[in-house]
């Protein structure tokens, strides 16, 4: 019996043996089959893989960014994604603690595969909650992408990220593998990378956001187009997702838990800002540097080492700019607040009990219909049905056909859209009735652009008034006649002229009829000192200047000065009957506050490549125009026109405005009581087309320009039509704002008199014949105010 029980018990023996022999081979085996799917998965045998070079530099588009000269983001160039990356010590610590919280809690103690959770994740099925880390959403995002639908090659794409999750936390540290994580999320409305979500939903840098910011973004990493903020979105499920952070964050003592109480109470409270090309701030700017970019990167100069050509859109350039973001913001507000007052007493005056043919004064219906068909053959519309084979009978009649249109309107004072119907030729009227605006702000001695709009609404206006737009200066032109005479004949602001017409006899300077001018006073009786011409832009005294001198010496003036545009030699330009941009006016007006040196206007400063590489860094362009001297008389002379001409009521109330039928409305940001030293000169062209004002202090030239599209479209009157009321108010609201912030520094003080100064300046002004009004072109009407 002993025996049987001893065999029996060796015979139980072997079979157990058998067992774990079977559980090591089955344990090995699966050990080395893992080995091995990790093998092949690096060997890209599951899929392709990025090498070591491809870590080092995973290939994301990255967006031009446009820097302005005080270090603010102007805007961007991108296709498809918005993207700037920045360093880790770019983000608060409470975002990377909401994440950590929230994705990864054992972030620190692994090394790209979280082994407990992945555990967990298998035996429950992944309805625990998934297993993926930091690392490994970073793999997918970086270089797998799309999460397949098949099983098999799901499992085989997250083995794929497994291996590339480890390698990246060989490459990278824990802290770089979090900014980059952060940078390449897409946040959905544009918002690719931390800092367009920032910058889009809250309108900050992502070092600013607060703790419930913070988790607000990272609730929107579960899934960015569920969990948005955005009103006709899904606020609420984003709150409720935020405060799901918010709780994270506390049951692991990031936060305590009567800060989660307070915070989950709370709104979201978005700033959202959109950035897009047609949105945001300096969009004219950015318009006008993405042509100048085109072309910078077609120069065969301007090329990659590779020699293939820069891409403004993916190639995460970096752009510094001369743009002032607080200048930018304080033109884009003046014009924001005298733009909407200025259209109401336009439409006020353009109603169609008061003009049948409104928007355009003086005009027949046949003309006025001859304007729309021209108008029609240029527009965007045309040219689009052109090339979609339409004839010109059928689009003709395509513009009597009802639309449903957006369209732009000033709504209690702010620039915005309504949803509407109506005839595409009703509205090309109606957006030919808006006065447009165009500025530019410039440091004469830098030759630096501070400020550039060259509209009210770069989504509705897109032509640009600053640079594309050329219209008649009117008596703007006339420093350029004056500091003319001064150089070639010495002249002193104290000589005085007859204010009697005066006729230039055909054939002399090329004119072929004789030409004769008028006052817009009609008074022309006694003399005027040239001050007190220029000041109150007396015509016939121009007149007797450029007879004296001739036209062609002031076209050559006007050249030296940076004027692009031809002009005819003939007498009648001393009035501005030329057609000249805000980009070059200003620039010629800098040349006199610049002591007689031009300096050609600078809007960037260097290019960067994503590496910070240089790439592109600007050479000045100055040239000596004027003596000191002669500079320094034309701009005493323009300081008249703000101490007792057309330009005083920068100085004093606008008491004038007490009699216009919107007053209420229009008294609203003025007076502007501005009691330094300021030369300028006002324009105003004939039958009030255009209203210009160029404004200069000792580093600051400022010039406005404010008219319709067409030259028919104006004020009946020079009462509102002038340049000192639709475009002086712009300049008196920036110059206020600009030194209200004292951080700009802009000068209050005295133009520099040349030591060795020959010419008179210190006359007494008799005030004889000086009005506050302004000759303009030819023609123009009696100022009755």
């Amino acid at each position: 019996m002993a025996k049987k029980k001893t065999s029996k018990s060796k015979s139980e023996t072997l079979d157990f043996s058998k067992y774990v022999r079977w559980f090591w081979i089955v344990f090995l085996g699966g050990i080395l089959s893992v080995v091995l799917l990790f093998l092949f998965a690096s060997w890209g045998f599951l899929g392709e893989m990025p090498d070591h070079t491809r870590l080092e530099n995973p290939e994301t588009n990255q967006a031009t960014e446009i820097i302005s000269s005080d270090g603010e983001t102007l805007g961007k160039f991108y296709f498809n994604d918005n993207r700037t990356p920045i360093g880790y010590a770019d983000l608060p610590q409470n975002i990377v603690d909401a994440l950590i919280a929230t994705e990864d809690i054992r972030y620190y103690k692994h090394s790209g595969i979280d082994g407990r959770g992945t555990l967990r994740a298998i035996y429950k099925l992944g309805k625990g909650g998934g297993a993926s880390t930091v690392s490994q959403q970073l793999a997918k995002n970086l270089f797998t992408k799309q999460v397949s639908a098949n099983i098999i090659e799901r499992l085989s794409q997250k083995v794929r990220e497994w291996v590339i999750a480890i390698r990246l936390e060989r490459q990278y540290t824990k802290e770089e593998i979090i900014a980059m994580y952060f940078n390449i999320v897409d946040f959905n409305n544009n918002a690719d990378g931390i800092r367009s979500a920032a910058r889009i939903y809250f309108g900050k840098e992502p070092k600013n956001l607060d703790i419930k910011e913070s988790a607000m973004i990272v609730g929107m990493l579960k899934n960015p187009s569920l969990y948005n903020p955005r009103p006709h979105k899904n606020p609420v499920g984003t709150r409720n997702r935020r405060n799901v952070v918010l709780a994270q964050m506390a049951k692991y003592d990031f936060i305590s838990e009567a800060l989660k109480d307070s915070l989950q109470k709370t709104d979201l409270d978005l700033n959202y800002s959109p950035e897009s090309h047609r949105e945001g701030i300096a969009t004219y700017f950015r318009e006008y540097l993405r042509g100048f970019m085109r072309d910078w990167a077609n120069d065969e100069n301007n090329r990659k080492p590779d020699g293939s050509k820069y891409d403004l859109y993916t190639d995460g350039l970096k752009i510094f700019t001369t743009i002032d973001s607080r200048m930018q913001k304080y033109a884009e507000d003046a014009i924001e607040q005298h733009m909407p007052r200025l259209q109401a007493e336009f439409d006020h005056q353009n109603t169609p009990e008061r003009n049948k043919t409104a928007p355009f004064v003086g005009l027949t219906q046949s003309e006025v219909n001859t304007l729309m068909n021209n108008g029609m053959r240029r527009g965007e519309r045309w040219r689009i049905l052109k090339n979609q084979g339409k004839s010109d009978k059928e689009i003709i009649a395509s513009f009597d056909v009802p639309t449903e249109m957006t369209v732009f309107k000033w709504i209690d004072g702010k620039a915005s859209e309504v949803d509407t119907i109506m005839k595409p030729i009703d509205s090309m009227r109606y957006y030919k009735s808006f006065l447009r605006p165009g500025m530019m702000s410039m440091d004469p001695l830098t030759g630096h652009v501070k400020a550039w709009v060259g509209g009210m609404n770069y989504r509705h206006f897109q032509f640009d008034m600053v640079k594309q737009g050329k219209r008649q200066v009117g008596s703007t032109f006339k420093p350029f006649v004056y500091a003319t005479a001064i150089d070639q004949l010495q002249f002193s602001p104290c000589d005085s002229f007859p204010r009697t017409p005066i006729t230039i006899e055909a054939n002399k300077f090329g004119n072929p009829e004789p030409w004769t001018t008028k006052n817009s006073d009609g008074n022309y009786s006694g003399k005027q000192t040239l001050k007190d011409a220029l000041a109150s832009s007396t015509n016939t005294i121009t007149a007797r200047l450029i007879n004296e001198i001739g036209p062609q010496p002031v076209v050559e003036m006007a050249k030296k000065l940076g004027v692009e545009e031809e002009i005819l030699p003939v007498p009648a330009i001393a009035l501005g009957t030329a057609d000249i941009s805000v980009y070059e006016m200003v620039a010629a007006y800098s040349t006199f506050a610049n002591k007689g040196v031009y300096n050609k206007p600078v809007m960037i400063t260097r290019i960067e490549d994503k590496n910070g590489t240089m790439l592109y860094q600007f050479v000045p362009e100055s040239k000596d125009v004027l003596s000191e001297e002669v500079a320094y008389v034309t701009v005493n002379l323009m300081e008249g026109v703000t101490q007792g001409g057309s330009g005083t009521r920068l100085r004093h109330n606008s008491s004038w405005l007490k009699s216009t039928p919107l007053y209420k409305e229009i008294m609203t940001g003025y007076p502007y009581e501005l009691d330094n030293p300021i030369a300028g000169k006002t324009g105003t062209t004939q039958n009030q087309s255009d209203g210009w004002f160029m404004g200069m202090v000792p580093n600051l030239v400022t010039g406005v320009w404010v008219g319709a599209e067409d030259r028919a479209a104006h004020f009946k009157s020079i009462r509102y039509g002038q340049g000192a009321s639709m475009a002086l108010p712009i300049f008196g609201l920036f110059m206020k704002a600009c030194y209200a912030d004292e951080t700009l520094e802009v000068s209050k003080g005295n133009f520099e008199k040349p030591a060795n100064l020959s010419i008179n300046v210190d006359c007494d002004s008799t005030g004889e014949g000086s009005t506050d009004s302004e000759g303009g072109s030819e023609g123009d009407i009696q100022i009755d105010f």
